[in-house]
């Protein structure tokens, strides 16, 4: 089994503008879901989805790493004890900003609870590439 989701994706965008929309609580509570979120070491976040949308309703963790383009934390889903870990890191590119995102970690469930949390959290990371894409387009409007 897959141990890890990798991807990757080019924006239209300058780099910090891609950079506040991952790292700052305003900008991910539009793209993503409610956030209690600092890229800070140490921050211990939250992300709550609103309780009528499906899945899982909190994800929390703390920041590891958020120096400047490379943002690092660890990823509890639930009342689950299992902490993956999701790795955002940014390049300036000659006509705006590649990013490259990998979850690692999902061995850590146990038997087939990992090769579902794969599957849930790569077509999850699917729409959070599609919402980002979508708010740096209509919201930034840079691109």
């Amino acid at each position: 089994m897959k141990d890890s989701i990798k991807k990757e994706i080019v924006f239209n965008h300058a780099i910090d503008q891609v950079w506040n929309a991952i790292s700052k609580a305003e900008e991910i509570s539009t793209w993503f879901i409610p956030a209690d979120f600092k890229a800070e070491k140490g921050y211990k976040y939250t992300f709550t989805s609103p309780p009528n949308e499906k899945g899982c309703t909190v994800i929390s963790g703390e920041v590891k790493n958020a120096s400047p383009y490379l943002l690092i934390y660890t990823w509890i889903v639930g009342d689950t004890k299992t902490e993956t870990t999701v790795k955002w890191e940014l390049t300036s590119t000659p006509n705006g900003t590649k990013l490259f995102l990998e979850h690692s970690g999902i061995s850590n469930y146990a038997g087939e609870t990992a090769v579902a949390m794969f599957e849930s959290f790569n077509g999850g990371w699917d729409n959070c590439i599609s919402g980002l894409t979508s708010y740096l387009k209509e919201t930034v409007n840079a691109g």
